[in-house]
């Protein structure tokens, strides 16, 4: 993940706003959302069944007014007269900037484009690093809606019965329906010993459920292994964080010197991370070629290349994934599949194949903007598409409950065949 910024000096606030705002776009229903939508949401609990939400017709049918240039004095019109008129004075000069940047990224309608205040940065920094308080679940908005990516292995999150896939209707009673993904984790997030309830919806279930969940230090162990008595060697790898790579380094070291028969990597409810940590993964199989294809906005195809370890390469492998596995996850299972180094058993994956990188803000904010989207080696697209298994096994809600892996026993069997 990449990280840059010019330099700025400090200004007046209107001053400020004018560096960092683009043309901004329907800006008078923003930013009065801004103000006063979340305070709405605030107050609306929930009780949804998915045959009775609306859908927008005509998404497709750009108004003519976008297509025409706009006036950047139109934009402080707005300013002006949210200040002179509003009902609540007085009005956060400093919530309307920060609301006006939110609405800036968000104008771009990607869900992994974000905006984070300096709270949120330092939060979303801490998890890169491996350590952070809250449920412990990666989220997303999929489909338009606020879904678990993955729960972590071993957090409260896990423990309290969330799944990969679970659609989040509520946030302690708030509707979550329209919300941005940075005010979600806000929401989400929280001290050590307090209480979140999530109310989810999930394929199987014919009502909403509500999960009430104790946030607690989570601390992302990223790397786990262990060798059967038959020989086999299972790895769960459940993050590509900065301490990941050596991790897996220290138990590849490990492994080999246990000479198992075959591996099996376990990258089920992997929500993925950096670049770097995945291609140093894959380049334990893939001794040459390509692990992934960045396409940059202008089309280029830029090649991620192996890096020559290749120290598991002679070994049997099997590779577990779900629609959990998300990200660096599906780079690897996709080299590995691509590669012809390894067979994928279990379900097609989140479909999370864009690139993101974290440009930092002098006051501690930042942008996590979508700069490219990932191919695999065959370039076959990720994102939107996700990796289907070679053997597809299902993992359903009465296994879940009764602590049954038939993906993992299904891979048990192929590798003793």
């Amino acid at each position: 993940m990449t990280s840059s910024y010019s330099n700025i000096v400090n200004k007046p606030i209107n001053k400020l706003a004018r560096y960092y705002l683009l043309v901004f776009l329907i800006i008078l229903v923003f930013v009065l959302g801004v103000i006063i939508g979340r305070q709405s949401n605030k107050n609306d609990t929930v009780n949804i069944d998915e045959q009775e939400i609306g859908s927008v017709l005509n998404k497709e049918i750009r108004p003519e007014f976008l297509n025409k240039d706009v006036d950047f004095n139109l934009f402080w019109q707005v300013w002006d007269i949210i200040e002179d008129k509003y009902v609540h004075q007085p009005i956060s000069e400093t919530d309307l900037l920060y609301g006006a940047m939110v609405g800036s990224v968000a104008a771009l309608g990607d869900p992994h484009s974000v905006f984070f205040d300096p709270e949120i940065t330092k939060e979303f920094t801490n998890e890169l690093q491996g350590e952070f308080e809250g449920i412990g679940a990666e989220i997303a908005i999929k489909k338009n809606r606020l879904t678990i990516v993955a729960p972590l292995p071993d957090s409260p999150a896990k423990k309290a019965g969330l799944r990969s896939g679970d659609k989040v209707y509520a946030i302690d009673g708030m509707d979550t329906t329209n919300i941005s993904l940075d005010y979600a984790v806000s929401k989400i997030r929280g001290p050590q010993g307090t209480e979140v309830a999530l109310l989810i919806s999930r394929d199987g279930l014919e009502d909403t459920k509500e999960i009430k969940i104790i946030r607690d230090q989570i601390h992302i162990d990223s790397v786990k292994w262990r060798v059967y008595p038959s020989g086999i060697a299972v790895i769960e790898l459940s993050y590509f964080n900065e301490d990941t790579a050596g991790a897996f380094d220290k138990a590849v070291l490990d492994i080999v010197s246990k000479n198992p028969r075959a591996i099996i990597l376990d990258m089920r409810n992997n929500p993925g991370g950096f670049l770097d940590t995945a291609i140093d993964i894959a380049s334990e199989w893939v001794e040459d070629g390509v692990i992934v294809y960045e396409r940059l906005s202008d089309g280029e195809l830029k090649k991620h290349k192996a890096r020559g370890r290749a120290r598991l390469k002679d070994f049997e492998t099997l590779v577990l994934i779900n629609q959990g596995s998300a990200s660096a996850s599906e780079i690897v299972a996709g080299a590995l599949k691509d590669h012809g180094l390894a067979q994928l058993v279990g379900e097609i994956t989140f479909g999370k194949g864009s690139v993101q990188s974290l440009f930092s803000l002098d006051d501690g904010s930042a942008i996590k903007l979508t700069i490219a989207e990932w191919l695999t080696p065959n370039e076959n697209t990720i994102d939107g598409q996700g990796i289907d298994p070679d053997v597809e096994v299902e993992l359903t809600e009465e296994d879940f409950d009764n602590d049954n892996d038939p993906q993992l026993e299904k891979a048990l069997e192929l590798l003793s065949q």
